[in-house]
């Protein structure tokens, strides 16, 4: 990773629909020394300014051309078409690609999906922009199909949307080129995947110093007495009984204290 002290200030770029909001809050309160500064681009327009150095990571749409880039999805949108509304589609709550296949669809040259030919009858001539799109809607030239996000951008009193459950989707995601993976990045991953502040980043973090291992003094065994379990043979207690004490007799050591008797 590079030093991110080289870049006091913390660029994020933005497709449109994209909501960073909540992210730039939590940068904020966490990392008050390095601002945050947003960089509005078009979703066509975000790869190459990631990669000349225009934004230290961006929220763009997905695909992202990954020998550059490294990206970590967020989410999928669901898409909608976008009619008047006094529309006949309005009339269902979700509608279908077939549903289009009577419409004049709209296909501008900024289109996020990718599709080569949308559904329904082709216009006479693809819009310049999105916006540009919407105006044409409103004109009741055709519908445009498009990720919710950006129909919420272009809201219009005159306007509705209805889900397309079959529809093309658009998913969204935080990339960043992979030579330029900085602290400031990995700080920003660590917000967007909702790591605490307390958290590890993924850094390697320092090995804290080794403690000198404590020697625990060996306690002294007591032995088991020599000659067998429990308490000591009566040998051992100053030989009692013995050929020491002068003790003798039949059937082994006389009474304690006592004589032997005389015979008869």
């Amino acid at each position: 990773m590079t030093d991110s002290a080289a870049s006091p200030v913390f660029r994020l770029a933005y497709v449109p629909g994209a909501t960073p909001a909540k992210w730039v809050r939590i940068w904020n309160e966490r990392f008050p020394a390095t601002p945050l500064e947003l960089v509005p681009v078009e979703a066509h327009e975000a790869q190459e300014l990631l990669r000349s150095g225009g934004a230290d990571a961006g929220l763009v749409r997905l695909p992202v051309d990954r020998d550059v880039f490294s990206a970590i999805p967020l989410y999928t949108e669901a898409t909608v078409a976008m009619v008047p509304k006094d529309h006949l589609i309005t009339a269902a709550d979700e509608i279908s690609l077939e549903d289009l296949a009577d419409e004049v669809v709209l296909h501008p040259l900024d289109d996020v999906f990718g599709w080569e030919r949308p559904p329904g009858e082709e216009a006479f001539e693809r819009p310049a922009t999105t916006a540009d799109a919407v105006e044409l809607v409103a004109a009741g030239i055709g519908v445009l199909v498009v990720p919710q996000s950006l129909a919420r951008l272009h809201h219009r009193r005159d306007l509705t949307y209805r889900t397309v459950a079959d529809g093309p989707q658009s998913e969204v995601a935080l990339a960043w080129p992979q030579e330029a993976t900085t602290d400031a990045v990995d700080d920003f991953i660590g917000v967007v995947r909702g790591r605490t502040a307390n958290s590890t980043r993924g850094r390697r973090a320092a090995a804290p110093e080794q403690q000198p291992a404590r020697t625990t003094p060996a306690r002294t065994a007591r032995r088991a007495p020599q000659g067998g379990k429990g308490k000591p043979q009566g040998g051992a207690r100053g030989g009692r009984g013995s050929a020491a004490t002068g003790g003798s007799g039949k059937g082994g050591a006389p009474r304690r204290g006592g004589r032997p008797k005389r015979r008869g």
